[in-house]
Parts: C-alpha cells; structure tokens; sequence
C-alpha cells in the first residue's frame, strides 16, 4: 500500500483532506428542491464505492500482507467491530449535518458543527496517541472554538426573523458537532495494534458502517424529517433527475477521498491522529468560504454581522497553522 515516508507528503494528504471534507456540501447544494434524505442514498453509496476503489489502487500497490486485502483478512473481529463503529457515529452525526446545511446554510452548519467535532476529536485523539507539541496544538484548538463563537454571533445576527428556524440550526449543529468529534477515535483504535486494520482497509470497513447505520436511519428521517419538511418516499427517489443522483454520488465520494488521505496521513507516526484529524477539519473554512463567497448566505445580512466574517476567518487560520506546525515541535524536539 502507499504511505508518506515524509511530513511535507502528510502535510498535502492533509490539506487534500481539509478542501475534500470542507467542499462535499456543494454537491447537496447543486440539487435545488431534491429533498436531503434522497440526496443521502446516493451520498451513501459514494462513499462505499469510493472507499472500494481506493483499496484497490493506492491500498494495493506493491502487494504484500499490508495491502488492502490481505489486511482484510487477517483483521480480526474487535478491529472490525470498532472501524464499523465509527461509520456509524459519523453517520448519525452527517445526517445531522445535511439536516443543519438544510435549516442554515455551509457557512454556519460546518463552523459549528465541524469546528465543535475539531474541539472533542482533537482532544480525544490526544489522549489516544499523543503526538506534537501539546502547547502549539491547544492553543491552535482555543482560536478554533472562539472562531465558533465569533461564527455563531454572526448567524444570529444574520436572522433578523425566524428565530426559531435560526435556534433549530444551531442546536443541531451543536449535536452533530459532538457525535461528529466521537468517531475518529473509534477509527485509531480501529487501527492499532495486533491483527488491526490498516488506513485503506479502515476507510472501506467504515464505510460498510455507515451503509449499514443509513438503511434504518435515513428512511426514519424520510417520514419523519427534523427540519420540519413533508415526508418523503422511494417514488419520489426514483423518479429524481439523473443529474441529482450524480451529484450525490460525487458527494460521497468527495467525502470518501479525504477520508481516505487523513487516515493514511494519520499512519504516518510523526503525524499522528490528533493532528491529521483536526487539520481535515479545517474543513470549517473551506466550507465556510464557499457559503460566503459562492453561495452567497451572507448577502442580505445585516452590515454588523458580516463585519464578523473576516475576523472568523483570522481566527481559523490562525488555530489551523498552529495544529500544522504542531508535530514539527513534539517533545522530541
């Protein structure tokens, strides 16, 4: 299988990462009027496909009993049960995610959603497998959550009326933000130790979670939608526009790639799983510009609520170059 022998080569997997996991929503973004629980299926099924694919290139080159199957194989059932695990708490925390882009647009979901998962995947993944510069990678984490905070004031700003729907989209993303940060871990411990599951073979049994979690949870959300939307059903799934299936497939296999590039950086061991995962989750401001700049959420928004939106900006970037130069600066050092 491949895998970085140097940070520089980890660093680019990260940031490939970091823009696939921040610019996915787009995909939900570009089928106006197709309901998100439909949109979810073939998200799904990107995902799996993806996932495949990747094991049988990049996660077979050279062959060996690194490579994607014979990892597979002798994987055993503990290793197994964890990387499923973590697809199905990311998926319960996704599904939230679509929900709260449905109700707020990317500019707010991903903020406080992702940004919150960067906060608890972070420190959890710490305590995990420490690796870097705890100094450089808290205080990074500290700018992150004030970003948040400085995120959120500006959406609150931003919905002079709905108070509610606006109260609605926050809560969730509140939610999702924390199950969100809770799967990473599964997936290290997934890959750690004997008979565990290497970084291609992980990102193909997750994604078997995460089908297995969407079966029973998408169709509950097709008749009973948190947003406050009509139910929907298969009928209306079959007769989408073939060009609204697509996008959703590329979704997920847009998630998919950047899930892959973070689990084999997270392999490399000066990285680490603390640092790769809260660098993809700089996803934040990947996502956040797209709804500010492309999509435009912020348009009609009071001048004293986009007056925060460069300073959110500063704020992540700032807390993302500290997470990067983190491992540059361990206790080795």
């Amino acid at each position: 299988m491949y895998q970085p022998e140097t940070y520089g080569i980890a660093l680019l997997l990260m940031l490939l990462s970091m823009i696939c996991w921040g610019s996915w929503a787009n995909t939900l973004k570009l089928t106006p009027g197709w309901s998100f629980q439909l949109f979810y299926w073939d998200y799904t099924a990107g995902i799996v496909l993806m996932s495949l694919l990747w094991g049988v290139t990049l996660g077979s080159i050279n062959g060996g009993v690194s490579s994607f199957f014979a990892n597979l194989r002798q994987a055993d059932s503990h290793h197994l049960l964890l990387a499923i695990g973590g697809g199905v708490v990311f998926n319960l925390a996704n599904v939230l995610l679509v929900a709260a882009i449905d109700i707020a647009g990317m500019a707010v979901a991903f903020p406080i959603g992702i940004g919150l998962a960067l906060v608890v995947g972070v420190l959890s993944n710490f305590l995990i497998a420490p690796a870097g510069s705890p100094l450089l990678l808290f205080t990074g984490v500290l700018l992150v959550v004030v970003a948040i905070l400085v995120d959120a004031l500006a959406y609150h700003r931003r919905e002079t009326v709905k108070r509610g729907v606006s109260a609605k989209g926050i809560q969730i993303s509140v939610v999702c933000g924390i199950l969100m940060g809770l799967f990473y871990p599964l997936v290290s411990k997934a890959t750690a130790g004997e008979h565990s599951l290497g970084p291609y073979s992980v990102a193909f049994v997750f994604a078997v979670g995460v089908a297995l979690c969407t079966i029973p949870v998408n169709y509950y959300m097709m008749k009973r939608s948190i947003t406050g939307a009509a139910a929907v059903g298969f009928r209306e799934y079959f007769s989408g526009r073939p060009g609204w299936h697509v996008w959703g497939l590329l979704g997920g296999a847009i998630w998919c790639t950047g899930a892959v590039f973070n689990f084999v950086a997270s392999n490399a061991q000066i990285v680490g799983p603390a640092v790769s995962y809260a660098i993809g989750q700089g996803a934040t401001m990947i996502s956040a510009f797209w709804g500010v700049f492309i999509w435009r959420e912020f348009k009609t928004a009071p001048a004293n609520a986009r007056r925060l939106l460069p300073f959110m900006f500063a704020l992540f970037l700032a807390g993302l170059l500290m997470v990067a130069i983190a491992p540059l600066y361990g206790a080795a050092h």
